[in-house]
This record gives structure tokens, C-alpha cells and sequence, in this order.
């Protein structure tokens, strides 16, 4: 019956099963309870980065969505570490903005974006497992918001600067660890142990409940989550064992010419694995080149 209460994982889910219209409730009620604002999808748009292949597994996978006020949302998904993340999201919405800017269009036609990343690997370090951030101009003397008048269909209006820059959500999944008490939180809860509670009320996950049961998946598909599951599983082990046997040789053996041997090893094993050659420099600490050159052995 534990099972019973197991919805498929929502990474898993965002890239087969939330791009379908009649499903687009579940997306709205996860940003509705992220931002504290009501929102509804009109469109997906065009994402660059959700191939289909096997060989991708590890990268991310994102939702690039309009809602009714025109602003564009981007959800993110990162299932491993990345150095620098923090710069590829912020270079990641300025082809955002200006694809969606038109030549010839008036700077009233920017769209405000709201990008949410939703992190499956360890990325920072902070008591809190949801952090936002936001562009704010404060006076360095009086510590007062500077308050810019924009023109919106025809009319000026006051707005915090804030409310035009891009806003930013990473979730950190991995670091929750508490009983559910708000909506946010069961949203966490369910994010990282795909459980939802039988009398939720909370926007999205009563879609969720529906529409996302593991025991409700044709076989196929059922054959192709397992699998995800398991890769899942076997990159984190690799990953973890990877970082213990590289601290337990250089304890042990105290010499270049055992490190790199072992080091050989585990490259080759992720490698076999699927797992891309940027992930696993990112990971071992490893400049792209030296992977690359196993890769070609592997080949």
C-alpha cells in the first residue's frame, strides 16, 4: 500500500507528462505556491534544451511557459552539481528576454521573467531550502527602494525595479528535511519523496494525486521510470564513491601514479554510464580535456 501513495518523480514528470495541456494545473499550482501569486499558463514555449535521448539523462531539463499577465517562466530542473550555476542561470534569461523582444518593439514590450530552479543536487550552502532573489536599487544612504515610472498600455505607473528584472527561485530539495506544515512544504515533500498527503488541499498536488500515480502508468512507461530511477541511483553511488575512494587512496597510497589509476577507473565507469563529459568534470574537479581523452578510449 506504500506505493499506493507514490506519485512519479516530478523530474521525471516535467519533461514526459507536464507538457501536456491538461496538465499545465499542476506547473501553475507549484509557481502559484512559489510566489504568493496566482498563476495561470497560457503556452509553453519552445525549450532548447530537453532532448529525448538516453545519452541525456543527466542533463537539465526545463519548461519554458507564458502566463495570463505575459510574463515568461522558466522551471529548471538540475539533477547534478554544477560549477557556476549561479552564472549560467542569469546568462540563461538574457536570450530569454530578447527572444521574446521583436525588432522595432518598444522597451514596454520586455517580458518579466521568473526563473525556477529546482535542485536535486547539493548547490550552496544556507540554513533555508528555498531561496529568492530579486534586483534592487537602495539608496546607499537612506537604504530606501528606488521607485522607477514605467509606461504600461498607455499609462504611467510606479514600479519597484524589482517588478521588471528578472526574479529568481532555487529550491533546494535535497536539504529539506521537516514535517510538512504549509503549502510550500508539501510541495518539498513531495519533490523529494514524490508522498503526498491523502487530504491535501494545496494547489497542484491535488492534480498531482490524480494524474501522477506510479500505479497508473502502462507498462512501458513504468519500464522507462524504473530505469530513470535506477540511473538516478547509480550516478549519485558513482559520484559518492568516486569522492570516498579519491579521499581513501590519497590516505593510502600518497603517490600521483595510484590517484590517476583510480581516478582512470571511475572517469571510465561514468562514462560507460551515460553520464556527459561536462557533469563528470564538474564533479571530479577536472578540466573537460582530461575526461574527453578517456571518452575517445571508451568510443
Amino acid at each position: 500500500m506504500e506505493q499506493d501513495n507514490t506519485y512519479i518523480r516530478f523530474d521525471w514528470a516535467i519533461k514526459h507528462i507536464l507538457r501536456d495541456k491538461a496538465n499545465f494545473d499542476i506547473l501553475e499550482g507549484l509557481i502559484t505556491v512559489l510566489t504568493g501569486e496566482e498563476v495561470k499558463i497560457m503556452e509553453l514555449l519552445e525549450s532548447e534544451s530537453n532532448q529525448e535521448d538516453a545519452s541525456d539523462k543527466f542533463n537539465r531539463v526545463d519548461i519554458k511557459a507564458k502566463n495570463s499577465k505575459g510574463h515568461l517562466i522558466i522551471v529548471m530542473v538540475h539533477l547534478t552539481r554544477q560549477f557556476q550555476y549561479y552564472k549560467k542561470i542569469l546568462f540563461g534569461k538574457c536570450p530569454v528576454i530578447t527572444k521574446h523582444f521583436n525588432i522595432g518593439d518598444k522597451y514596454d514590450q520586455v517580458k518579466k521573467v521568473y526563473s525556477i530552479s529546482i535542485l536535486y543536487c547539493h548547490f550552496g550552502k544556507g540554513d533555508d531550502y528555498v531561496y529568492q532573489g530579486e534586483t534592487r536599487f537602495r539608496g546607499i544612504h537612506t537604504g530606501n527602494d528606488l521607485i522607477v515610472n514605467i509606461k504600461e498600455e498607455g499609462v504611467i505607473v510606479p514600479h519597484l525595479p524589482r517588478q521588471v528584472f528578472p526574479e529568481y527561485y532555487l529550491v533546494r530539495v535535497n536539504v529539506y528535511d521537516k514535517i510538512p506544515e504549509t503549502p510550500l512544504d508539501e510541495w518539498m515533500t513531495y519533490l523529494k519523496t514524490g508522498k503526498i498527503k491523502e487530504d491535501t488541499r494545496t494547489p497542484g498536488l491535488q492534480e498531482v494525486r490524480e494524474k501522477l500515480r506510479i500505479m497508473s502508468m502502462s507498462p512501458k512507461e513504468r519500464r522507462e521510470y524504473d530505469a530513470h530511477m535506477d540511473n538516478i541511483m547509480v550516478q549519485n553511488d558513482v559520484l559518492d564513491t568516486a569522492r570516498e575512494e579519491g579521499l581513501q587512496e590519497g590516505r593510502k597510497e600518497g603517490r600521483a601514479e595510484g590517484r590517476a589509476e583510480g581516478r582512470a577507473e571511475i572517469i571510465s565507469q561514468l562514462l560507460k554510464g551515460g553520464m556527459s563529459v561536462g557533469t563528470i568534470a564538474a564533479a571530479l574537479k577536472l578540466p573537460e580535456e582530461e575526461i574527453r581523452k578517456f571518452s575517445v578510449d571508451i568510443n
